[in-house]
């Protein structure tokens, strides 16, 4: 059994590489952290666009590429290795859910603009406090005469001030109870607030987004009930999924990092890679990163080919590459020392994605205890 890379993911990997190395340098980072110009996230956004990454996973028949998840995973890595800014895992999340659920009409109207960088959308999910799924929904969904009205507010929504179009996933009245539905709102419509959120990761921007009695037509509810939560589950899976990815590739990039550091700054007259501490540091960070590369692409093959093993391996996954994440930034911020502390340095960028990365879509222990409930441990 073959488990390498096909020579078209190779090829992927390759390009995407060498592409974000020369337009997504750490210089541009910082020029991004000086002037938060929505600019730059626009014109480096547009460019995926031309090389087809934006509609990847959508299928050939709306502009997509019609590519597989883990070719997905892989194009994530890199991202994750360059720390690339801007909403490529919204509009990606928002595009599955459209893909996977969406009525013939809306994804006739929405998926083409999604698909070619022409549109940008995100998922609405989370409320209060919560940063996994499923979460209590306070969102209400009222059936009008004419439509549907929304009332709420969601939080950690990513990239909702770039976004032209909000998935938002929200409670109906079904008799008695209440029941899922995802509502596709456009941001043009009145009533709708958008306010920044506090963040760790200067690379990644989540949102307050408030709906007070906006209007939509019926047929922007595109799917309820159980079908809604299903879908919701698989692109939840499939966030999880994405962010293992970009924790490998952040991963990688910090071990590269520590060892050209440790090759070129010297203390006592040697450079302080000679030095057996720092060895065994670096070694530890290898062996961190190299089994959670294969778990990563098992858990992204699972999304494509094995479904009902999806769920179980996307956690497996986003669990453990959150906390090999976490801890390579830790042994990388060591082996720097003092320098890795400062504003300058570039090795910020990747440790406080890091943190980032461990909490959103559910934390290593959120993760854990969920595949302790599916295997009934």
């Amino acid at each position: 059994m073959n488990f390498g890379l096909s020579a078209e993911q190779e090829q992927l990997q390759h390009t995407a590489r060498d592409f974000l190395a020369k337009e997504w340098p750490p210089s541009s980072a910082h020029a991004l952290f000086d002037t938060e110009s929505e600019a730059a996230l626009r014109q480096l956004y547009r460019q995926m666009a031309e090389l087809g990454w934006v509609g990847l996973l959508a299928p050939p028949e709306f502009g997509g590429a019609g590519g597989t998840f883990l070719d997905a995973a892989l194009l994530a890595e890199e991202m994750g290795r360059a720390a690339v800014p801007g909403p490529y895992l919204a509009n990606t999340l928002a595009l599955l859910l459209l893909r996977d659920a969406g009525s013939k009409a809306l994804r006739s109207e929405w998926l083409p603009a999604l698909t070619q960088g022409q549109a940008i959308g995100t998922v609405a999910w989370f409320e209060a406090q919560a940063s996994s799924w499923p979460c209590t929904l306070e969102t209400r969904c009222t059936a009008t005469r004419l439509g549907v009205r929304l009332s709420g507010t969601k939080r950690f929504v990513l990239d909702a001030h770039l976004a032209d179009v909000f998935l938002v996933a929200c409670a109906a009245p079904a008799g008695r109870a209440k029941t899922t539905v995802v509502v596709l709102v456009p941001n043009n419509q009145p009533g709708i607030t958008v306010r920044p959120m506090d963040d760790v990761d200067r690379t990644r921007r989540v949102y307050e987004v408030s709906f007070e009695d906006v209007a939509v037509p019926r047929k922007a509810v595109f799917v309820s009930g159980e079908r809604a939560v299903n879908a919701l589950n698989r692109v939840f899976d499939a966030a999880a999924v994405l962010l293992a990815a970009d924790s490998l590739g952040g991963a990688e990039r910090l071990l590269e990092m520590s060892v050209a550091y440790a090759k070129v700054r010297t203390q006592f007259g040697r450079p302080i890679g000679s030095f057996q501490a720092v060895k065994h540091r670096c070694a530890e960070m290898v062996a961190q990163i190299e089994p959670a590369r294969s778990l990563m692409w098992y858990a992204a093959h699972t999304l494509d080919a094995m479904p009902r093993l999806a769920t179980y391996a996307a956690s497996l996954a986003k669990g453990l590459l959150a906390d090999v994440y976490a801890a390579v930034a830790e042994s990388a911020l060591r082996v720097h020392g003092g320098i890795g502390f400062t504003w300058e340095h570039d090795l910020h960028i990747w440790f406080k994605r890091a943190q980032w990365n461990r909490y959103a879509f559910g934390t290593p222990e959120w993760h854990r205890e969920r595949v302790a409930q599916m295997c009934r441990w």
